[in-house]
C-alpha cells in the first residue's frame, strides 16, 4: 500500500473530527448544491425508484436525491459516523435510511445486490483505497439497467483546469479550511487526490473496464467547469 492509499483509509476519521463544519465549508462553495442536483437528476431516474447514495456524508447529495426523486426509497451510506449523525438530524432527510458502513464493502454494511435503481456517489470514487474493487461492488449493487452518477473532481485531462484547481485549493481550501476547523491536513490530502485522480478519459475508461456500460460525462459550470463532473453508466441488462 503506497502512502495515497494508506491516507485514504484514514479520511473517515478526519471526516468525523470536521463534521460540524462540513456543511459551512460546502455552503460557501459557489454551485456545490447546484451541482449536486445537477448530477443528480442527470441519471433520470424514475419518481419512484429505489436510490442508494454511497459516500453520503452529512446528506448535502442526499438531499439533491431527495429533490430529484420525490417518491424515491433512498438508503445512504456512509463511513463517517460524525458525518450520519448530523445527516439524520435533517428534518428533509427524515425518510432516509442511513447506514454506517465502507463503499469497499457494501455487502457487509447489509446492502443487497442487484435491488438499486440508481447509485449516487459524490466526491466518493477518488477517495477508495481500490477504485477498481470497490467499482465492482457498485456494479453488484445496480439491478440490469440500473444508472449510477458519479459526482467526482478530475483535472488531469487539461492543464488549464489543473492550474485553475491548485490555485484555488492553495490560496482558498487550504487556508480557509485551516481556520475553520483547526487544521490543514484533510485539505491538503483534497488538493493532491485531485492531482492524482484519472483524467476524464481514463474515468471512462475504466468504467467501461469494470463492466459499466453507456459511460459519458457531463459538465459543470462556473470555476468548476472542467474541475467537476459527472460521469453516468449503466449496469448492463
Amino acid at each position: 500500500m503506497n502512502d495515497l492509499q494508506l491516507r485514504k483509509t484514514q479520511v473517515p476519521g478526519e471526516f468525523d473530527r470536521i463534521a460540524h463544519r462540513y456543511d459551512l465549508l460546502n455552503r460557501l462553495n459557489p454551485g456545490y448544491r447546484k451541482h449536486l442536483h445537477w448530477s443528480a437528476e442527470r441519471m433520470e431516474l424514475a419518481r419512484d425508484a429505489n436510490v442508494l447514495d454511497l459516500c453520503c456524508g452529512t446528506g448535502l447529495s442526499t438531499e439533491a436525491l431527495v429533490d430529484a426523486y420525490p417518491e424515491a426509497g433512498i438508503t445512504g451510506l456512509d463511513a463517517s459516523s460524525g458525518m450520519l449523525e448530523l445527516a439524520k438530524t435533517k428534518p428533509q432527510l427524515e425518510r432516509v435510511r442511513f447506514v454506517c458502513g465502507d463503499a469497499m464493502h457494501p455487502r457487509s454494511a447489509g446492502l443487497e445486490p442487484a435491488r438499486y435503481d440508481g447509485v449516487f456517489m459524490a466526491y466518493g470514487i477518488r477517495n477508495m483505497p481500490d477504485p477498481d474493487l470497490c467499482l465492482g461492488r457498485i456494479l453488484e449493487l445496480l439491478k440490469p439497467g440500473g444508472m449510477i452518477a458519479f459526482h467526482e473532481y478530475s483535472v488531469a485531462d487539461s492543464r488549464f483546469s489543473k492550474a485553475i484547481w491548485n490555485l484555488v485549493a492553495g490560496t482558498i481550501i487550504i487556508p480557509f479550511g485551516a481556520l475553520t476547523t483547526g487544521s490543514s491536513e484533510l485539505f491538503r490530502y483534497l488538493r493532491r487526490s485531485v492531482n492524482q485522480f484519472d483524467g476524464v478519459e481514463a474515468f471512462k475508461e475504466r468504467l467501461l473496464a469494470a463492466g459499466f456500460v453507456d459511460v459519458r460525462e457531463k459538465p459543470m459550470d462556473g470555476w468548476q467547469r472542467g474541475i467537476v463532473h459527472t460521469f453516468l453508466a449503466a449496469r448492463p441488462q
